[in-house]
């Protein structure tokens, strides 16, 4: 069964002057119920504050959480932070957590929000509150569940606040493929990044994809990979400027998660971005992200390599740890 984590936090009303997709993870859930696929489902905890600030600044983290960010910060996220919106933004980096130590039982599992790659250390940017898969990575190192965390992100706007976040951070690394004129405008350093000019297709982004990220994976030898599975590379998303078709997204899932199984390595997903006037369409983008990703870790269960699954743990030693 495919592991799920969701929270009835992730639906919160659309705040008011706010293009941000609101409707898009309870679209997500609801066609994910739909599926036929066999689903078992987790509901997370919000992050712990302590956590919180071993990656954004604690005023920060108290503006949020006190529902009073300043407007000039708001205008940087994209919507208001009203208390309902903070609610939300402590749950996903919970959400991002428990779908990593899920992965490190099971070998993959998803988180169906999260991907807030742009958030910063004292403000939020691009649609992106406080950012999970930082939190979550920090969370991973310091408390010694994995020795090392490789943050993949194929959104197509490049991970500039993850990078930033986990700069100086031996145990992480991050990989950004992405249009190279998209947002940020100021691009900062991943570990790796992969800049692509506008138009790339399918062929072009599936080599280039899979010539530059084997490498680190064989060269950094992570225990988990944190994935951001932004489904904007689509040639029709209202965001993007690459031109990806439906079938190479499902090729992109299908060679990231072979990547992981060939090397024993959990993957653990997030949402990542999505966006068009058809809210239904973008939700059935990131379901078939979620059920490429998982359909193919279950095709593996019933005959593992057998360094899968426990992998990641064991090599650290850890596998009590939580």
């Amino acid at each position: 069964m495919i592991a799920l984590v969701h929270h009835p936090d992730y639906v919160a009303p659309a705040p008011a002057r706010s293009s941000y997709p609101w409707n898009k993870n309870g679209l997500i859930r609801d066609l994910l119920r739909a599926s036929d696929a066999a689903l078992e489902w987790f509901e997370p905890d919000a992050m712990p504050v302590a956590w919180l600030e071993a990656a954004h600044d604690a005023d920060y983290v108290a503006e949020v959480l006190e529902a009073r960010v300043p407007a000039i910060k708001e205008r940087r996220i994209g919507f208001p932070v009203t208390p309902l919106v903070a609610r939300r933004a402590a749950v996903v980096p919970g959400g991002t957590w428990l779908a990593a130590q899920l992965a490190l039982d099971r070998g993959f599992a998803a988180n169906t929000a999260g991907g807030s790659h742009h958030a910063l250390a004292d403000t939020g940017a691009g649609f992106c509150v406080f950012n999970d898969l930082a939190v979550t990575a920090i969370r991973l190192v310091e408390e010694r569940i994995v020795e090392r965390v490789l943050v993949v992100d194929c959104d197509v706007h490049q991970g500039d606040g993850t990078a930033a976040l986990t700069a100086g951070r031996p145990e992480i690394a991050t990989y950004s493929i992405h249009a190279e004129k998209n947002f940020p405008v100021r691009k900062a350093r991943s570990t790796l990044d992969v800049p692509l000019a506008d138009g790339v297709g399918d062929d072009a982004y599936l080599e280039t994809l899979r010539a530059t990220l084997t490498p680190l994976l064989d060269e950094f030898r992570p225990g988990l990979v944190l994935y951001q599975a932004g489904v904007d590379p689509f040639a029709g998303d209202r965001l993007g400027r690459l031109s990806l078709t439906l079938d190479g997204l499902a090729r992109r899932e299908a060679l990231i998660a072979g990547l992981m199984i060939e090397r024993g390595i959990a993957l653990a997903s997030t949402v990542g971005g999505g966006y068009g006037l058809d809210a239904l369409e973008v939700a059935q983008r990131h379901v078939r992200s979620i059920l490429e990703l998982g359909g193919v870790f279950e095709k593996k269960r019933l005959h593992p390599p057998a360094h899968f699954l426990p992998w990641a743990r064991s090599v650290a030693g850890l596998d009590d740890a939580h």
